[in-house]
Parts: structure tokens; C-alpha cells; sequence
């Protein structure tokens, strides 16, 4: 397989994820939803004829709901999360995976057509950016890994999008966007259609 998917998540440890959603629901319920969207990204992503890789924040877990039949597991590296994300990317493109796409694991919305839209456009752009509400993106997708994107941002905040289309202009490269889509991250980001699943 020439294409690589990227899975970044966090160790759902209590106390450690979600943490502006905790303020609203509690360590403890901000945890259950973070579980929850793992699940839901594990289905959007298991059955896609990719090779699949899941990238924990502090160490690797070998018995999760990501089997090892079908994901690589890894361990993220840097200081920051730009640093972590071209780390990741980086790594892929020197085991020669041509093209390579990297997610997050906290957006409901994402679909398998999303991402498999996200590899077709690689074809035609040099970098593919799944924009999130927040203005940040939830997928970044590239054939060559490119530093210069990941630095210099303010991760987190609503510049990170503006910022990295910025750069990818000043250097020159073709992109392209996919939808935008809800990024969970506060109570209020929890739409009515998703409660049920999430709060339950």
C-alpha cells in the first residue's frame, strides 16, 4: 500500500483529555465522550483499504479497541503539536508511503468519504487541509513532508487554518480544502443530533 492515514489520539487517561469540556461535565464525562469519538473515528476509518496508523500522545496500548491486525501503533515525538504531526508525516514519507493523511480523533462528523476524497486530491495538490470550525483543520494531508507549515502557530486557537494557508502560499504550493466540520472541544460543540450518542 502506497497510502498511509495517520490516527492521532490521546491516551484516554482520566483527568488528562478533554479538558474544556471537563469544566462543563466533569473529568469523568469528558473522558466517557472522548472514548466515545475514539470509537466512532475507529469505525470511520477500519474499513478503509489504506494502511492504517494510530498515533498515542504518551504510550503505545497494545489491547485497545485499535487491533493490531490492522493498525501500526506508534508514539508521538516533539514538543509541540506541530512538532509531533511533521515528526509523524516525516516518518511515513521515509518508509515510502507515497501519499499520507493525518486526523484527528475528536471529530464526529468525519466521514470515509472525507478521507478517501482527502487521498484523491493528492493527486492534483501538493496539500489537502480538513478545515474545523475552531479555525483549526482536522485532517492535513501532503506527498512531501513540508516543516515550515507546522511551525510557528499558536495550537489551539482560531489562526491555526489561517496561519498554515499563509505559509503554503507564501512557499508556493497547490492546495486544496475539504468541508469544514465541528470540531469537539466545549459542551456547545456537541450538536443536538450528536447528544444522544455522546452524553448518553
Amino acid at each position: 500500500m502506497k497510502n498511509l492515514l495517520i490516527i492521532f489520539v490521546k491516551n484516554p487517561v482520566l483527568g488528562k483529555v478533554k479538558s474544556r469540556l471537563a469544566q462543563s461535565i466533569g473529568a469523568e464525562g469528558a473522558l466517557s465522550v472522548y472514548k466515545k469519538l475514539l470509537e466512532r473515528t475507529r469505525e470511520t476509518v477500519v474499513n478503509l483499504d489504506i494502511q492504517k496508523q494510530v498515533s498515542y500522545s504518551d504510550q503505545l496500548d497494545e489491547t485497545d479497541l485499535w487491533g493490531n491486525d490492522i493498525f501500526r501503533k506508534a508514539v508521538q515525538k516533539g514538543e509541540n503539536l506541530g512538532e509531533r504531526m511533521y515528526h509523524a508525516i516525516e516518518n511515513g514519507h521515509k518508509q515510502s508511503f507515497q501519499k499520507i493523511c493525518l486526523i484527528g480523533s475528536d471529530i464526529f462528523e468525519l466521514t470515509e468519504e472525507i478521507i478517501k476524497d482527502a487521498f484523491k486530491l493528492l493527486d492534483h495538490y501538493d496539500i489537502v487541509l480538513g478545515p474545523s470550525e475552531d479555525g483549526g483543520y482536522y485532517l492535513i494531508g501532503m506527498k512531501t513532508p513540508v516543516k515550515k507549515i507546522f511551525e510557528n502557530k499558536k495550537w489551539g486557537t482560531n489562526s491555526v487554518l489561517h496561519e498554515t494557508i499563509k505559509d503554503i502560499r507564501r512557499i508556493g504550493l497547490k492546495f486544496e480544502l475539504l468541508p469544514t466540520l465541528n470540531d469537539i472541544d466545549v459542551l456547545e460543540d456537541i450538536k443536538d443530533v450528536d447528544r444522544d450518542f455522546l452524553l448518553s
